[in-house]
């Protein structure tokens, strides 16, 4: 299994979840651990807690969290970020990403799918 352990957030297609499983990934959804409607910043505190880079298609309010992560020095596994591409390609584009990258590259970036 691939040790980059991932967080999607709700507004995430839920299929990606089973991608990312199928290719060894330890990914979990929002939506399946009955954190719908936190705000951003509790999503992010949890995806730390756990140890969990976020995934989400949320530019605007991720970009700007993690330049406050950066500013205030928190240590955080990574955020992705996504436009709204078609399934099949968001998929692939987010396995090439994951797949050129160690924990220890995306830990405290943000990337872009």
């Amino acid at each position: 299994m691939n040790s980059i352990r991932l967080l999607l957030d709700e507004d995430v297609w839920r299929g990606l979840t089973a991608v990312l499983r199928e290719a060894g990934y330890d990914a979990v959804s929002i939506n399946d651990l009955d954190r719908k409607g936190y705000d951003d910043e509790a999503q992010m505190a949890f995806a730390i807690a756990e140890n969990r880079v976020m995934f989400t298609h949320n530019i605007r309010d991720f970009a700007p969290l993690a330049q406050h992560l950066a500013e205030q020095q928190v240590n955080h596994p990574g955020i992705i970020v996504a436009r709204q591409f078609e399934k099949g390609m968001l998929a692939r584009r987010t396995l090439a990403l994951l797949n050129s990258l160690s924990p220890e590259q995306i830990a405290n970036t943000l990337r872009f799918v």
